[in-house]
C-alpha cells in the first residue's frame, strides 16, 4: 500500500510503500530517499547511513 505525503495545496512531496520487511521512502520524483527496516527498527538514508531508531521516513521524504 502506498501512503502519499502532500502539503496543504495538494502538492506531492513523496510517498512510502512496503517492500518485504522494509518500508521504502521516495521523493516527489520517485527517487529513493531512504527506508525503514521494521525488524531492526532503524531508518536509513538512500546511502544506507543510519538516521536513527524508529520510523523517521517522513522526515526524509518531506525534507
Amino acid at each position: 500500500m502506498r501512503q502519499e505525503y502532500r502539503d496543504r495545496t495538494g502538492k506531492l512531496h513523496g510517498w512510502r510503500e512496503q517492500s518485504g520487511r522494509k518500508i521504502m521512502g521516495r521523493n516527489h520524483a520517485g527517487a529513493l530517499v531512504g527506508w525503514y527496516d521494521t525488524v531492526a527498527n532503524e531508518t536509513r538514508d538512500h546511502a544506507g547511513r543510519l538516521i536513527g531508531k524508529g520510523d523517521m521516513l517522513a522526515t526524509l521524504i518531506v525534507r
